[in-house]
């Protein structure tokens, strides 16, 4: 019988934070007035490998015995987080993503050295595929969402905003799976955090709504980097809580948040990355001076007039 997982807490966060130090950035803030209103951007889009996903890696690949290779299932960013962390841990990798990934994240899995395996038309058939292969000895899955090492590096994220903006009082995340959301609340230290979705696609604000996490049709423009179709057992673990704001945003907004980070800071996002900005411009994000955190930037790039 498998044993459940642990589930992460606060001081797992300050771990990751110093175990994962020489491998990431820490990656820089900015403060604003937009509308009137005071807002911080934590841009964490330029971390290395386009997104928050390396710091979860990098954590859980460093937490425990270096295993022979490591497997993985990815829309996309958390593929190129485990083969870049793979690549500077010196760990042989795999990573299998769905038919549909977005090929400038394809390109950058493959730039890396890493074995790249497209297979099915969604990231629950990819990682079924990948699941099979990593029952090899030797092998160790690495979850992009449901694992205690991976949540407490993506932790590190809001550990980061509460050293340099203590005077934060939200912290807004977009979800996907659940990791770094649920990261989030260990290390926002009291803070409300708010978890956006896209509104057609929502594990999260679906699983509230059910008492359970259950699976949900996606249907996104943002879905390569937030389709998941049910929410982590862990992640929910932890968002299930008084302390967490569910929040959804259309597909329309999501688009008109991310056209003007350009236009107006000339910071280019990927679609997911602009829903926390998309819901605090809508009015949906009740803080004095949130932090929203921009969590990717792998896409393929056009300018928007």
């Amino acid at each position: 019988m498998t044993a459940e997982p642990r589930t992460p807490v606060p001081a797992d966060v300050e771990a990751a934070l110093t175990r994962i130090r020489p491998y990431v950035r820490r990656t820089p803030q900015l403060r604003a007035e937009i509308d009137g209103r005071p807002v911080v951007l934590k841009l964490e889009h330029l971390q290395r490998s386009g997104s928050f996903k390396l710091r979860g890696a990098v954590n859980a690949l460093l937490a425990g015995p270096a295993p022979a290779r490591v497997v993985t299932a990815s829309g996309g960013n958390h593929g190129l987080g485990v083969a870049t962390a793979a690549q500077a841990l010196g760990v042989p990798a795999i990573v299998y993503v769905p038919e549909s990934v977005p090929e400038a994240k394809a390109a950058g899995i493959e730039a890396t050295g890493v074995k790249l395996v497209r297979h099915g038309a969604t990231y629950a058939e990819a990682a079924a595929a990948a699941l099979a292969v990593a029952e090899e000895p030797g092998s160790r899955y690495l979850h992009a969402y449901d694992d205690p090492d991976v949540i407490a590096g993506q932790g590190t994220v809001t550990a980061e905003i509460v050293e340099d903006s203590p005077e934060v009082d939200a912290v807004v995340v977009a979800v996907g799976g659940g990791g770094l959301a649920s990261g989030t609340t260990l290390a926002a230290g009291g803070r409300r955090v708010f978890a956006v979705e896209p509104e057609h696609c929502c594990a999260l604000n679906a699983a509230l709504a059910a008492g359970e996490p259950v699976d949900v049709k996606l249907d996104s423009v943002a879905s390569s980097a937030l389709g998941a179709t049910r929410v982590g057992q862990l992640p929910f673990r932890l968002l299930n809580s008084p302390a967490v704001t569910s929040a959804l945003v259309s597909d329309t907004e999501l688009l008109a948040a991310r056209d003007r980070l350009w236009a107006e800071f000339r910071l280019v996002v990927e679609p997911a990355a602009a829903v926390p900005f998309a819901a605090w411009l809508a009015g949906r994000v009740e803080a004095e001076l949130p932090c929203l955190v921009l969590c990717g930037a792998n896409t393929a790039v056009t300018f928007p007039s």
